[in-house]
């Protein structure tokens, strides 16, 4: 994201604590090392700089542990999210564009889900990131923060050029960690359900390119610093079509081949709290907006995705 606002001609400050990120992965903007529980630190940043919009990412978001540890993300996903929020109403900071979530829905009445789906959080996770949403639009109403909430969907693929990617630890995402497998770092992937109601029995998601993803968050800044919009306002973003398990495990297949490299795959049980078919309707963004996903093919963005994983071998 600040790659792309960078090279758009936006002038960009990055704070980050660093907790699961990478100091060298700050190719581009300024960073400030620091933490949103450091509301002093915030006074002082705002304070010596003139900033147009926030965009917030910060978050703990491991649905396994949120589940053991809720205290961890009401806190930091909620409590250091309410800091930031008074600093910039505090500084007249007006716009606001939220990192938000297809967890908020819980499991789902209909797909594809739109923005009107009932919101049902399963997960402290996925409840922390709903009561933000609210607060967005209290503070809207009370303040005139102005905020676009964007509710991902299967974040995917990496930098085009190549030079970021993703760098979990520890990494739960299907395609990286099957691109590990290929690459020697782990030894097998595990299939976990081979008996949903989708058409080869392993569950269906959305995946949505990570550039896909920033080009939406451009176009919500743009879209509330135009004055176009007012308010909380919430859309999905997807690509609009679902790829199974099976689906991504046989494009992986074939992307790696052609390095000479294969899989080995082993099958396990059902997980707890797994949908057979999560798919976001994108409508809203899309003709509101004016966004477009131009990553939509599942083999290119594993082609992004096995690229970035070749330079961390």
């Amino acid at each position: 994201m600040v790659k792309m606002l960078c090279k758009a001609g936006h002038t960009v400050t990055v704070l980050d604590n660093l907790s699961t990120g990478f100091r060298q992965t700050v190719k581009y903007g300024k960073l400030i090392v620091g933490d949103l529980a450091d509301i002093h630190l915030l006074e002082n940043l705002f304070a010596e700089n003139k900033f147009d919009g926030v965009m917030h990412f910060a978050a703990n978001s491991l649905v396994g542990e949120s589940m053991v540890n809720p205290s961890k993300y009401y806190r930091n996903n909620v409590s250091n999210t309410l800091n930031l929020l008074d600093v910039m109403v505090r500084h007249s900071v007006k716009h606001f564009i939220f990192s938000s979530t297809a967890a908020i829905f819980g499991e789902p009445d209909y797909v594809p889900i739109d923005e009107t789906h009932p919101k049902k959080p399963i997960n402290p996770y996925g409840f922390s990131k709903l009561m933000i949403e609210r607060i967005l639009e209290d503070y809207a109403d009370a303040y005139g923060l102005n905020s676009v909430s964007l509710r991902y969907f299967n974040a995917c693929g990496a930098d085009p050029e190549g030079e970021i990617g993703e760098c979990h630890d520890p990494e739960t995402h299907l395609i990286p960690l099957t691109l590990q497998v290929a690459s020697g770092k782990r030894d097998s992937i595990t299939v976990f359900g081979l008996d949903y109601s989708t058409d080869d029995g392993t569950c269906v998601r959305d995946y949505i390119h990570v550039n896909d993803l920033c080009s939406a968050h451009a176009l919500a800044l743009d879209y509330i610093l135009s004055c176009k919009a007012q308010g909380a306002l919430a859309f999905n973003l997807g690509n609009g079509a679902g790829f199974s398990v099976q689906q991504v495990i046989e494009v992986v297949k074939a992307v790696v081949a052609q390095d000479g490299c294969t899989l080995t795959i082993k099958n396990g049980e059902r997980r707890l709290g797994d949908p057979a078919v999560l798919v976001a309707d994108s409508t809203q963004a899309m003709t509101q907006m004016g966004w477009k996903p131009e990553y939509v093919d599942l083999e290119t963005i594993v082609r992004h995705a096995w690229a970035w994983e070749k330079k961390q071998i």
